[in-house]
């Protein structure tokens, strides 16, 4: 049962905008519900000439409107270029991260899956582990993983790129408000088989609950809790 008293603070970092609402949609509208203060980090954001410029700010306007329409606090853009983070200098990208979660200071932190496909969320993932190190003074209370679908399971197999759950959040409540946010990346969407497609987004939460007995679960992979 939701404590309608929860003030925790709740930090999502998303490589690209969708990947927030694909691996903790759910989770997202859940805590705001539980009057807990989200925020989503999107790292990236693609330059032309490799993305239409279009697109790119018609993305954004759907990421400003569906995190919203989640709960979110606030959606900060840390504009890094798109496919292309391995020329940004690593103590810039880091620092940056950084200064997101020290301005935050969150309890829980959601980051992609390390074995993800795409390298951008590898080195998201190793950016904002440098930055949650806790040996600093506010100390991250929990840290995990989450699947994104199209990306998640797509690299070679192997246990280092294996998605591993061990964490399961119901979301019966909140799986239509994860889906109608989706929707409003019409940008994303695609049509069902593909990965990225409403229904497949469905068929992931179902199975996830499904493996813990509720109706719908979004499954992610503790990295570190600290009970304080």
């Amino acid at each position: 049962m939701l404590d309608k008293g929860s003030d925790m603070k709740v930090l999502v970092i998303a490589p690209h905008p969708d990947d927030e609402i694909l691996g903790v949609g759910g989770t997202i509208a859940k805590r705001a519900a539980n009057n807990d203060e989200v925020y989503v980090c999107v790292v990236t954001k693609g330059y032309a000439p490799l993305f239409d410029e279009k697109i790119i700010e018609q993305s954004r306007v759907e990421c400003r409107k569906a995190d919203k329409s989640l709960g979110v606090k606030e959606t900060i853009f840390l504009d890094f270029p798109a496919v292309m983070l391995e020329n940004v200098p690593r103590h810039e990208f880091n620092e940056k991260i950084s200064e997101v979660i020290n301005s935050i200071k969150p309890d829980e932190v959601y980051i992609p899956h390390r074995g993800d496909m795409q390298i951008d969320h590898q080195m998201v993932v190793d950016a904002a582990m440098v930055a949650l190190r806790p040996k600093y003074e506010h100390k991250v209370t929990k840290i995990l993983a989450y699947e994104t679908l199209s990306e998640t399971g797509w690299n070679i197999p192997n246990t280092t790129n294996e998605f591993i759950p061990t964490v399961y959040e119901d979301i019966s409540e909140y799986l239509n408000s994860k889906l109608e946010a989706m929707k409003i990346f019409e940008t994303q969407l695609a049509e069902y088989p593909n990965a990225r497609s409403i229904e497949a987004l469905k068929a992931l939460a179902m199975y996830r609950g499904s493996t813990v007995s509720v109706n719908a679960a979004e499954a992610f992979s503790l990295i570190r809790e600290i009970s304080i």
